[in-house]
C-alpha cells in the first residue's frame, strides 16, 4: 500500500495553503486643501477661547501705543507712520509671537506625534495653524486702525487695504513664528525668539524711519512686516501711488510664501525626530 502525504489530499485541512494576497493597499492621503480647512476649523474651535484675551492686550497694546506718540507726534508721515505700524503690531503679536510660543510647546509635549501619525500633508499643518491664529488679529487690526484714524486725524476712506495687508503680513509673520517655534530646541526659547520677533516689529514698525541711523533702517527693511505698514502707510496720503503700494504688497507675500516654505520643512525635521 503505497503512502500518500496528507498535504496534498485536496480535502485535507493540511492542505498547502494558496500564495499569501498581497496587502491591501493604504488609502491615499488627503490633498491639501481639504486638509488645510479641516486642520484651520479645528485650530480655530481650540484656540478660540483662550487667544480672545490675548487678542485684548495686544489690541490695547497697540491702542496705548498711539495715545502715547500722540505727544510727541503731531501728523504728516510720522502719523501715518505710527498708526500703520501699530495696526501691523497686533498681526506681529498673534502671528508671530503667540504661534511661536504655540509650536515650540507643541514639539516639547511630543502634540507633533500626533499629527504625524494624521494622513495630512505637513504643509496643511503648517497653514492651517498659521491661518487660524492670523484670523484672531482681524478685529484688532481693525478696531486699532480705526482709533488711530480719528487720534490722529487721518482719512479712512482707504482702510479697505487692510483686506489684503493682513493676510499677507499675517502670512509672513506667521510663518517666521512657526519656524521659530519649531527650530528651537526648547520652548523657552521658542518664547524668547516671538518675543524678540514682536519688539523688533514694534521698535522698527511704529517708529517713524525718518528718525532711524541708517543701520537700523537697513534691519528694518530685513523684517517682513515692514512692507505690510509702509503699504498701509502710503494709503493715507491725498493721492496714494498704488503701485508702490502693490509692490510692498508683493513682496510681502513673497516673504509669505517663503517663510511658511520654511516653516513647513521644518515642522517636516522636528516630526522625524
Amino acid at each position: 500500500m503505497s503512502v500518500v502525504p496528507a498535504e496534498v489530499l485536496p480535502g485535507s485541512a493540511l492542505a498547502v495553503e494558496e500564495p499569501v494576497r498581497e496587502a491591501a493597499e493604504l488609502g491615499p492621503r488627503a490633498r491639501l486643501w481639504p486638509a488645510l480647512a479641516a486642520v484651520y476649523r479645528a485650530q480655530l474651535s481650540r484656540a478660540r477661547v483662550a487667544r480672545i484675551p490675548l487678542l485684548f492686550v495686544a489690541t490695547f497694546q497697540s491702542v496705548g501705543i498711539m495715545i502715547l506718540m500722540r505727544g510727541v507726534v503731531d501728523g504728516g508721515g510720522e502719523a501715518q507712520a505710527v498708526v500703520a505700524g501699530s495696526a501691523v503690531l497686533v498681526v506681529a503679536f498673534v502671528a508671530l509671537n503667540l504661534l511661536a510660543q504655540y509650536f515650540g510647546q507643541l514639539r516639547a509635549s511630543g502634540g507633533l506625534d500626533h499629527y504625524a501619525t494624521l494622513p495630512v500633508p505637513p504643509a496643511a499643518v503648517v497653514l492651517g495653524a498659521a491661518g487660524a491664529y492670523a484670523s484672531f488679529t482681524v478685529p484688532g487690526t481693525v478696531v486699532t486702525a480705526v482709533f488711530g484714524c480719528v487720534l490722529f486725524g487721518l482719512p479712512i476712506a482707504h482702510l479697505w487695504v487692510l483686506i489684503a495687508v493682513i493676510p499677507l503680513a499675517g502670512a509672513a509673520l506667521a510663518g517666521l513664528g512657526a519656524a521659530c517655534g519649531l527650530l528651537a530646541p526648547r520652548p523657552e526659547l521658542a518664547t524668547l525668539l516671538g518675543q524678540l520677533g514682536m519688539s523688533a516689529a514694534l521698535l522698527l514698525g511704529v517708529l517713524p524711519a525718518d528718525r532711524m541711523p541708517e543701520a537700523v533702517r537697513f534691519l528694518r527693511d530685513l523684517l517682513p512686516s515692514t512692507y505690510g505698514v509702509e503699504a498701509f502707510a502710503r494709503t493715507f496720503g491725498p493721492h496714494p501711488d498704488w503701485a508702490l503700494v502693490l509692490g510692498d504688497l508683493a513682496v510681502c507675500g513673497v516673504v509669505g510664501v517663503v517663510s511658511l516654505a520654511v516653516a513647513t520643512w521644518a515642522y517636516r525635521r522636528a516630526a522625524v525626530r
